[in-house]
């Protein structure tokens, strides 16, 4: 992947889109519900991963864990159809506005922010399930 040289002002005030990768070639990505405007998801994307989100239009990523290209849904079939992706000042960073075909989250749920952390408890009892 060839990361296309820009001035500070061309990146952050140009037209140019040059995704700006990591040291593991990697965008983080934050997948939000296009009606709702929920956090669905944070993931990575690197440069196959967005490309073919691009030309299909269903959210693609890297796992890390696994080490390799997904697509959301491709077992489950609850893609994530985007919408619309923004990137942030820098090029470091995407929000991607999609429409979920069914949960999002491996769990089975909506989202996968699906507990807060509340910060007068103990770690050990620290996390509230919320309405998703």
């Amino acid at each position: 992947m060839t990361e296309v040289k820009l001035s500070r002002e061309q990146r952050e005030q140009g037209t140019h889109f040059a995704p700006k990768y990591d040291s593991q070639g990697l965008l983080t990505t934050v997948v939000v519900d296009s009606t709702s405007r929920e956090v669905l998801v944070v993931a990575f994307m690197n440069a196959e991963a967005l490309r073919l989100t691009r030309q299909t239009g269903k959210v693609h990523f890297w796992s890390r864990s696994r080490q390799k290209l997904w697509m959301k849904g491709e077992t489950s079939g609850h893609v994530l159809l985007m919408e619309e992706m923004l990137v942030d000042c820098d090029q470091d960073a995407l929000v991607i506005r999609a429409t979920p075909k069914g949960p999002t989250c491996h769990t089975g749920v909506p989202s996968c922010f699906y507990r807060s952390v509340d910060p007068e408890m103990e770690d050990s009892v620290a996390l509230v399930k919320v309405k998703t």
